[in-house]
Formats: C-alpha cells, sequence, structure tokens
C-alpha cells in the first residue's frame, strides 16, 4: 500500500518537527518536505507533488489562506487541511472558500489530527467541533437578511461608483475602520482595502480623512 504523502508548512519550527515525528510514525505516512511559509509551500509542492499539504495559516513572505488558493489552482489534485492556532470567523471561510479540504486547532490530540489526515485523503471535510460551529453561525449570519445600506446614494455627474462601492463610501463617511466595515458587509478585511484604494483612485485622494470630506461634497 503506498503512503500518504505530506508536506507541512509551518513558520514555527517546533511545530513543524513536532508533527513530522508524530506522521512519521505512522505505516501509511510519510513527509515528504518541510516549509516555513506559504511561498516555500507552493514550491514544494510543485517539486514534490505530495498527497496533502498541513497548512499553517499566519507565516511570513506568504500566508496559508493565499497558498491555499494557488495551490488548489494550480495543483488540484493536492488537498489542503489549515492547521491553525486561530479559530477566527474570517479564517475559516476564507480557508474553505479558497479550496481547503479542512480546518483543524493545532491544540487537537495527535491521534485526532493523525486520522484527520486520513479522513481528508477518503473525502471527508475534516472541521473541529469549534470550528464547525463558527462556520455554521457564519452561514447563519451570511444567510440572514444584510443590514440594510442605501445603495441609492446619488452623486454629482461625472462620479460613477458601484453598489458596493458605496455600501462601503456609507461606512467610510460613518467612521468605520477597515476593520469594522469587513465585518459589517462579511468580506475579508483585505477586500474591503481594495475597494477603499478603488474609490480613492476614483476620487483622486490618498488620505482618508481628505477622501471622506471629498465623498460628502460629491454628493447631491
Amino acid at each position: 500500500m503506498s503512503k500518504i504523502r505530506l508536506v507541512i508548512a509551518d513558520d514555527q519550527t517546533l511545530m513543524r518537527d513536532g508533527l513530522q515525528t508524530i506522521i512519521n510514525l505512522e505505516d501509511d505516512m510519510e513527509v515528504v518536505g518541510l516549509a516555513d511559509n506559504g511561498e516555500a509551500a507552493l514550491q514544494l509542492v510543485r517539486e514534490l507533488r505530495p498527497d496533502l499539504v498541513l497548512m499553517d495559516v499566519r507565516m511570513p513572505i506568504m500566508d496559508g489562506i493565499e497558498a491555499t488558493r494557488l495551490i488548489v489552482t494550480e495543483l488540484p489534485e493536492t488537498l489542503i487541511v489549515v492547521l491553525t492556532t486561530f479559530a477566527e470567523d474570517q479564517y475559516i471561510v476564507d480557508s474553505l472558500v479558497n479550496g481547503a479540504a479542512g480546518f483543524l486547532l493545532k491544540d487537537m490530540p495527535a491521534d485526532r489530527i493523525v486520522q484527520s489526515i486520513r479522513d481528508a485523503m477518503n473525502g471527508q471535510l475534516m472541521m473541529s467541533g469549534v470550528i464547525a460551529g463558527k462556520l455554521a453561525a457564519r452561514i447563519t449570519a451570511l444567510s440572514s437578511p444584510p443590514a440594510k445600506r442605501s445603495t441609492s446614494v446619488k452623486f454629482k455627474e461625472g462620479h460613477t461608483f458601484t453598489d458596493r462601492e458605496k455600501q462601503i463610501i456609507q461606512l467610510l463617511i460613518e467612521g468605520e475602520t477597515n476593520k469594522e466595515i469587513a465585518q459589517t458587509l462579511f468580506m475579508s478585511e483585505g477586500t474591503v482595502k481594495n475597494y477603499v484604494s478603488i474609490i480613492y483612485h476614483k476620487i483622486g485622494v490618498n488620505d482618508r480623512t481628505k477622501a471622506i470630506l471629498h465623498l460628502k461634497d460629491l454628493m447631491e
């Protein structure tokens, strides 16, 4: 029987080495590569073509969520199980949206992690109870009627914004931070930053305070 070939990506040496030791004790598994950041993990996957990657979220150079997206896009036959200390809603959603086959917490017992690897290889979506609860709560929130944010705000002639940009503009004017806007609109903070940059570009401003004043002035 062929072994399950794994790459472990984690910026903590103790975590990488500990997982490697635990996994290599299993007769049906072997660790074929170790990476300390997402970019290195991507390169290893390209070279080694492992069956599965245990992927940390917070890593330098490239984080685990972006590495997951790139690996799943380029090498969809490689499974990604995200392994992290942080049971934060946005990490869960971003990881799964980007194609992760599971999301496990680092404080799980070693035998549970090992069994989760086998289950993922058998096509089961792997998720701890804490993660499943948070995901269920997020799905409920997303399926509930969204907070009413007017997209009928009108601007003076010559300035056109999409409905999503109008929602973000309204929240900007209300004084919300990018993080607060992300939570209000169920978006990642990075996506909000991109929208804010587009808005700045459209009005020719690169300062938040000036942008808010300018946007207020543009409203009819």
